[in-house]
This record gives C-alpha cells, sequence and structure tokens, in this order.
C-alpha cells in the first residue's frame, strides 16, 4: 500500500470501539500499517473500563453499540480520561454530532468512513497533543511564542494545558482547550469559522458543521462569561470570533 509507515517504539495508542467486528478489523489494519498500535472492543459496557486501565492515546468510538451507547462512554470516560475522542457515527443528524460535542468527543465523522480520511482525523487530533508535550518541554518554542496567558483572573497555559479561573482548575475537553488557546492567542482579532475549522482541524470548512459554536458555547460558561451576553468571546456577525483582551 502506498504511503504505509512501520510501526515504532513510540507509536501513538489507538483503542477502537465498534461493534462490526469486521469493519474494526479492516480499520485496525489500516491504521497499523500506517505506524499506530491498535486495540479493539466491540461491547460498549466494557469500553469504560478499557479506556481506564489503558490509557490509549486517543479512542475511536462508534455512537450505536450493544451494551452502552458511545454518547453514555464519553460521558462517563471524561472525567478521567483527557485524550482525544473521535466519534462515529452511522446517522448524518445534526443533533448527534452536536450531543457528541457536549458529552465531551473531540471530532466526529459520519459513516461509511474512508480509511485515509480517518487516518487523517486521527493525526490531526493526535498532532494538537504532540505539539502541547512539546510546548511543555520548551522544543520548538520561540521567545515570540508564549506558553501562558493571563487576561486578569482568567490563566491559559499551553504547555500544561490547562486554564484556570480566580485560581480553580477549568474544566476543559482537548478540543475546548485547543480552541480556548486559539482564540486568546489571538486576543483582539476576529477568526473567521474558516480561520478556527482549518487550524483546529486540519480540513476545509463546508459552510455546515456546527462544532465550533457548540465548542465556544460549552466554553463561555466555563470561562465564567455570560452565555446570553457575552463579553469575554465575542460573536461577531457574518464573521467570526473575538477574544476581548481586556473584560
Amino acid at each position: 500500500m502506498d504511503g504505509v509507515e512501520q510501526q515504532s517504539n513510540d507509536a501513538s495508542r489507538v483503542l477502537i470501539v465498534e461493534d462490526d467486528e469486521r469493519l474494526a478489523e479492516l480499520t485496525k489494519d489500516f491504521l497499523e500499517k500506517n505506524g499506530l498500535v491498535v486495540s479493539l472492543e466491540t461491547n460498549g459496557a466494557h469500553a469504560v473500563e478499557r479506556i481506564r486501565n489503558e490509557r490509549p492515546d486517543l479512542v475511536v468510538l462508534d455512537l450505536m453499540l450493544p451494551g452502552e451507547d458511545g454518547l453514555a462512554i464519553c460521558r462517563r470516560v471524561r472525567p478521567f480520561y483527557n485524550g482525544p475522542i473521535l466519534m462515529l457515527t452511522a446517522r448524518t443528524d445534526d443533533l448527534d454530532q452536536v450531543l457528541g460535542l457536549e458529552m465531551g468527543a473531540d471530532d466526529y465523522m459520519s459513516k461509511p468512513v474512508r480509511p485515509r480520511v480517518l487516518l487523517a482525523r486521527i493525526r490531526a487530533l493526535l498532532r494538537r497533543i504532540n505539539e502541547g508535550a512539546a510546548a511543555d518541554s520548551g522544543e520548538g518554542q520561540s521567545e515570540a511564542e508564549p506558553s501562558r496567558l493571563v487576561f486578569n483572573n482568567l490563566v491559559v497555559d499551553r504547555s500544561m494545558r490547562e486554564a484556570w479561573l480566580d485560581d480553580e482548575s477549568i474544566d476543559l475537553t482537548s478540543a475546548e482547550f485547543d480552541l480556548l488557546w486559539l482564540l486568546a492567542s489571538n486576543a483582539g482579532r476576529v477568526l473567521s469559522r474558516e480561520e478556527i475549522f482549518t487550524s483546529l482541524r486540519g480540513i476545509e470548512y463546508d459552510g455546515q458543521d456546527r462544532s465550533i459554536d457548540v465548542r465556544v458555547s460549552r466554553i463561555r460558561p466555563k470561562i465564567g462569561d455570560d452565555p446570553v451576553h457575552p463579553r469575554r468571546i465575542k460573536t461577531v456577525r457574518s464573521k467570526g470570533y473575538l477574544f476581548v483582551k481586556d473584560v
């Protein structure tokens, strides 16, 4: 297969939670041939403990599962699992996608999934985590790229991938932190949905995806912003979002 990579000792570990065993095996084979270490779980009822015990670098989670569905699993693991969760849904129902994001999924794809597109999404999610680790060690950072941003009572730290409000840690998913950091590091400048989407997910914005809007709505109350009349993260009609420096 063209472009196939060999596994390395530090290859990222992916857990696929999917009840279609044939599809899961085919996906596992493709991802492993492209350098990932992959394990499978076909029963939703067992997925939570697998994630708790194995701590994979990333979870590919099917929405419809026997035992326990993907939404419930996502909600249950978020208190102890900070890694990326990529949710798969057989339906194109926008509500499913929004619910997945609200439960803590970092990204989602509709079935049938093309293996190379799935691989690209997985790599994009893992790259964000690795960039955070590099920032933590100081690799690849210049003096012009601060790792900590302070806005009065709000602190956002890229190296630790954490944020605090009034010295209290804010509970953010990986995707929410990435969006908050992107907005905060561009404080005072309007970012379009196209810019945000391309920066965070590495693919072009299709004009329909609501994930950015859902995440902004989840972030606002967490950072002490008014969801109805936001002052920190403002929606600029027909343009995008603006992170305000001084509130």
